[in-house]
């Protein structure tokens, strides 16, 4: 593997770089606070794992040119990320108290729910597997093997990933008096759900790479 230095750089501006992820981490961290936030990480994380996994034995490959495949990932994660986007933002009109919003969202999001948001918001993007394959084969040496490169910065993006999580969880938590006031959360959700919905659009109108 060549310049790792370099491709850790590169790897947290494309994290930090807010996406659906950053969505439903947000959201769910405000609506089910730190352990729904956490748990909506761990999701990503073992999605990515899988995306690593796919990379490492060429599957994402397969997926990036068969336009066919392509296809099918990118309306599926579009359908889900509308249908995060427009539940979060029909939440908003069935709260009748301000003051029962709280309770209503540890009904809403618990732990299983936030884990399996995160998990098919980054699975079901076909621009992480198209990341990995037009990326990862930058750092690698032509002509060498790719398996141990693959998994060695396909843990590397997702170690990266663990502490920014992380950090922005921890960042949401400790401002949560401000985040959870009733005026806040809402204008959060609907702001979360109109961004949601607008990666859904995004997504189908993605073409797939020549």
């Amino acid at each position: 593997m060549e310049n790792f230095y370099l491709f850790v750089l590169m790897c947290v501006f494309f994290i930090i770089l807010p996406g659906p992820d950053t969505a439903i981490t947000t959201k769910n961290t405000i609506t089910a606070g730190k352990s729904g936030g956490l748990k909506t990480v761990l999701g990503i994380c073992c999605a990515l794992s899988i995306h690593t996994s796919a990379a490492v034995f060429g599957l994402s490959a397969i997926i990036v040119k068969s336009a066919l495949l392509f296809s099918v990932f990118k309306y599926v994660g579009a359908v889900y990320l509308l249908y995060l986007g427009v539940k979060t933002l029909w939440s908003l009109k069935k709260k009748e108290e301000a003051a029962s919003i709280q309770a209503n969202t540890k009904s809403k999001f618990g732990s299983t729910s936030c884990f399996k948001q995160g998990f098919f918001t980054n699975l079901l993007n076909p621009k992480v597997a198209i990341l990995f394959l037009t990326f990862f084969p930058q750092f690698v040496d032509p002509g060498s093997h790719t398996f141990l490169p693959f998994l060695m910065m396909g843990m590397t993006y997702t170690a990266l990933t663990i502490i920014w999580s992380l950090l922005y969880v921890y960042l949401i938590h400790h401002i949560s008096a401000f985040m959870k006031k009733p005026k806040t959360q809402n204008m959060i959700e609907g702001i979360t759900g109109t961004i949601l919905i607008g990666f859904g659009v995004k997504l189908v109108l993605e073409k797939a790479p020549n």
